[in-house]
């Protein structure tokens, strides 16, 4: 009734509901078992893209056809027996859809609990558009709407809530299309000034004012984890007490074996106390290093403290890095501080690398954080 009466009214049309088909074998009691997902098809004017899909016909269907007659009269003439066999070979795509959902184990596969299979958007984009044209995602969720219009040369435009979205398509696209793809792409709602940071960490949405608390406090130290570490760190998902881990990185040790950098974010006021609670959270969680962001300018006796805590260094290092570092929030924005500039090794990254796809000639490409 709400699309009805969005596109109906502006003189759009509903054109199909389709029905998007797949194995599940999950049973809840008292139900038969759901194997498919309802999309629906609107345009926005009479004047809309449509490109024809066609999916091949069974073999059986292909003998039937071959046991009718070899030649068809037309208006222009007669076609061969070839030519007949050639097109029909080929059928109209129905509103029913058999895509598989994506296997458990498939490289596509992020960990994202809605995420869809990317042949499936394939289609509802090769249908609805032309190369160059405009995608909107206004729920891009971990982007495959925006990674399959980058692969088939569209424009894109995507919206999320939350920055941890964000970084997930950002190193999505930098793993199937390389480096160059993110130097094209417009950011919004991402802080890009301290004053625009303060704000992010202080914004009062309409929503209770404990939540509201929570929820900008949260989003704020998903950025700057996620900043800090370009997009490779895991974000503690924890309501409430968080133990003080805002964030995690993986790295690898000289024994080959996986160890932790825990990760604290702080957007209020700082004090040395702070750093020695940090290095009893090292100690419980087992973690190698430290790694305290901080809004605020830090105290003389908080860098003291740091520097107290010693020094970390293995074999696959190129320097040795102090076990727990201090960094501003400025210092990020400036692009002076990276997790790598510690001289950490290779990171066990969290976010599953998808397959590197091919070069784009996409030019403008928008991503928005609301």
């Amino acid at each position: 009734m709400i699309l009805d009466a969005t596109f109906c009214s502006q003189s759009g049309d509903f054109r199909n509901e389709i029905l998007w088909c797949y194995r599940k074998w999950s049973v809840k009691q008292g139900q038969f078992v759901r194997n498919h997902d309802v999309i629906v098809f609107y345009s926005k004017s009479d004047q809309n893209i449509f490109n024809s899909l066609f999916i091949p016909v069974s073999e059986g269907t292909m003998k039937r056809w071959k046991g009718k007659k070899q030649q068809a009269v037309f208006k222009g003439g007669v076609r061969s027996a070839t030519s007949i066999e050639s097109e029909e070979s080929k059928t109209p795509m129905p509103d029913w859809w058999d895509i598989s959902i994506i296997n458990p184990a498939a490289k596509e596969r992020l960990g994202y609990p809605t995420q869809k299979p990317e042949a499936l958007l394939e289609r509802i984009i090769q249908a609805s558009s032309n190369e160059g044209d405009i995608i909107l995602d206004a729920y891009c969720g971990c982007g495959t709407t925006v990674s399959v219009a980058q692969k088939l040369n569209r424009q894109w435009i995507g919206i999320d809530i939350t920055y941890q979205s964000i970084s997930l398509i950002l190193k999505r696209l930098e793993d199937s299309f390389g480096k160059d793809a993110l130097t094209q792409v417009k950011l919004n709602g991402i802080p890009k000034d301290l004053e625009s940071a303060k704000a992010l960490a202080t914004r009062q949405d309409d929503m209770p004012p404990a939540r509201c608390r929570d929820r900008t406090r949260k989003e704020f130290e998903k950025w700057a984890v996620l900043s800090y570490t370009n997009n490779r760190a895991t974000i503690n998902q924890k309501k409430g007490s968080d133990k003080g881990i805002d964030g995690i990185y993986y790295f690898r040790s000289e024994k080959n074996e996986t160890e932790k950098a825990v990760i604290q974010v702080k957007s209020g006021k700082v004090k040395s106390g702070d750093i020695r609670d940090l290095q009893g959270t090292m100690v419980l969680e087992g973690a190698e290093i430290g790694i305290f962001i901080t809004l605020e300018e830090p105290t003389k006796d908080m860098r003291q403290t740091a520097k107290a805590a010693g020094i970390y260094q293995n074999k696959y290092m190129s320097h040795s890095c102090d076990k727990i570092a201090i960094v501003t929030i400025q210092e990020i924005l400036e692009d002076k501080w990276q997790i790598n500039r510690l001289g950490i090794p290779l990171g066990y990254e969290v976010l599953k690398s998808a397959e590197k796809q091919m070069e784009t000639a996409v030019k403008q490409m928008e991503l928005t954080v609301l």
